[in-house]
């Protein structure tokens, strides 16, 4: 079944679902229970899965991705959650150094199955700390695997296979998409993180963009 639904209550379906799937995932952040709930992405999960497993953090970036490498370690699977990606810029040692290189350097002993979402672009009030768009930083990072869905179909179907993946997944969110709707279904979804989509088919000229320079690109 498919009906419409904003890009925000996207990515509270996916977290929702695999929530519900796999006692190991867990989501915590900066204002993940708090009263606007990640622009309305985390509302009601508190209130269904409790404070162990929806946890708000301390201002430590770094000790909070630290931890969130460890449970992943030990077969937890963490949803990090930074509501301005600049706080990100934090904990780049436990991101770079850690989660990323992990894999490589134990022979696939040792995964991070870490997922940490990410709010890009400016808006009301964003000051220079809290509107930059780090992602060509981080795809930049061999071991990472970064991804920009820009509409709701995508954004479901991608954080759930961020979530599932054995990898460190960065998975950012450009704050102008919350609110836009399409026609999404209610199962349970997967889209693949390392293809692009072909938002218009043509003959005469490619324009590659993603997250939200998708919509203008259409446009």
């Amino acid at each position: 079944m498919s009906r419409e639904i904003t890009f925000a209550e996207a990515i509270r379906e996916g977290l929702d679902y695999c929530l519900s799937e796999n006692k190991d995932v867990f989501v915590v952040g900066e204002g993940v229970p708090d009263p606007k709930r990640i622009f309305n992405t985390t509302a009601g999960l508190l209130e269904k899965y409790g404070p162990r497993r929806i946890m708000d953090m301390p201002l430590s970036e770094n000790a909070l991705t630290g931890v969130c490498i460890g449970s992943g370690l030990r077969g937890m699977r963490p949803v990090l959650v930074h509501q301005r990606a600049d706080f990100s810029y934090l904990s780049l040692d436990q991101i770079i150094n850690n989660a990323a290189k992990w894999n490589y350097m134990f022979n696939g002993q040792g995964r991070v199955p870490l997922v940490i979402r990410m709010m890009i672009g400016r808006g009301w009030g964003q000051g220079p700390q809290h509107s930059s768009s780090p992602q060509a930083l981080f795809s930049h990072i061999p071991g990472l695997k970064v991804v920009m869905p820009a509409r709701p179909h995508d954004a479901k179907g991608m954080l759930i296979q961020a979530i599932e993946d054995d990898d460190p997944v960065i998975f950012l969110e450009h704050r102008w998409l919350h609110h836009i709707k399409e026609v999404v279904p209610e199962e349970p979804f997967r889209e693949p993180l390392d293809k692009a989509r072909v938002a218009r088919s043509g003959d005469s000229l490619t324009l590659a963009a993603f997250s939200y320079s998708v919509i203008e690109a259409i446009k």
